[in-house]
């Protein structure tokens, strides 16, 4: 991955890791805020269709350096939902590592 620019005015950086970034074709996208935590995976499986099944659903997330819990579609849990992802941040979708 080499230098991700700054997002334009209005927007932040989502970087993608390992599985995530073979599967977009991509180090990184550029989204529109803000945007909810909860709205994340359906706004970027509208950019790759697909991704929330095959990859989104066992990556961890984080919003500036920060892991965060990104609440299901059937999760009642409102604590996440206050999280919004705003201007100027940065999200890192992190797949599952394995060691051996």
């Amino acid at each position: 991955m080499g230098v991700i620019p700054k997002p334009p005015k209005g927007h932040f950086n989502v970087l993608y890791f390992a599985s995530a970034s073979s599967f977009t074709g991509r180090d990184y996208d550029v989204l529109g805020a803000p945007i909810s935590v909860r709205k994340l995976f359906d706004a970027l499986d509208e950019k790759h269709s697909g991704i929330k099944d095959k990859i989104l659903s066992s990556c961890l997330v984080t919003v500036n350096l920060n892991y965060v819990d990104v609440p299901s579609d059937d999760d009642e849990d409102t604590q996440n939902d206050a999280l919004v992802i705003q201007e100027g941040d940065e999200v890192a979708i992190i797949p599952p590592v394995s060691s051996g």
